[in-house]
């Protein structure tokens, strides 16, 4: 399927599925949420790596506008929907303040490999406990799947944004293991740094050689 929406570039990645909230103080964006929020009808946030529009972007559905403010600025609530590649932008719009583009919705597919989740799983959480980190893994009535824990691992916006151009379930979840597999040794060499780094100058009871007789 082929077919214009409104665009509103961020230096960030939105996964289907994802809440995502947002202060909205410019006026052309003011606008185009004010205008989707009345008819209904979904936007794209493409994703900007150093000040370069990406490929691809998630469309978002604005679920709420939580707080509107006297000069117009508004809070909203929203929910990313599909993954889309850009065909063509359209800079200028009559009548409007914002920007477009013509988008397609590649096939995604999201059967799971089973039981990498649970490896995923548990990984973050030592992850996070090297990293004495507590966060809430549990996302309410939604299904565990890569996109649901990929914010929780740490990966650089293009490690994120690389995932997003994924459209096959179990692609995702590889690209999520390749990753814990490289960082969580590196971050556990970084601990042990860390507590030697303490031991110094403490007393510290060692067991002396035992000479071979």
């Amino acid at each position: 399927m082929t077919n214009f929406i409104p665009v509103f570039p961020l230096g960030l990645v939105v996964y289907p599925g994802e809440h995502l909230n947002l202060h909205i103080f410019e006026p052309r964006y003011k606008q185009l949420i004010k205008e989707c929020h009345d008819s209904g009808k979904s936007f794209g946030i493409p994703t900007v790596i150093d000040n370069k529009l990406q490929d691809h972007g998630t469309s978002v559905k604005v679920l709420e506008i939580s707080k509107l403010y006297p000069d117009g600025e508004m809070d909203i609530r929203t929910e990313g929907q599909e993954v889309f590649r850009i065909l063509e932008v359209i800079r200028n719009i009559p009548d409007k303040l914002y920007s477009g583009a013509i988008v397609n919705y590649p096939p995604n597919n999201t059967r799971m490999l089973p039981g990498v989740l649970d490896q995923l799983m548990q990984s973050i959480h030592e992850l996070h406990e090297l990293l004495q980190v507590k966060k809430d893994m549990r996302i309410p009535g939604r299904e565990q799947d890569a996109y649901a824990i990929a914010h929780h691992v740490g990966m650089s916006l293009q490690e994120e944004y690389e995932l997003l151009c994924l459209f096959d379930e179990r692609q995702r979840q590889e690209y999520l293991k390749r990753f814990l597999e490289k960082v969580l040794p590196t971050v556990a060499g970084m601990e042990q740094l860390k507590e030697k780094i303490r031991l110094n100058g403490h007393f510290r009871s060692l067991p002396g050689l035992k000479w071979e007789e």
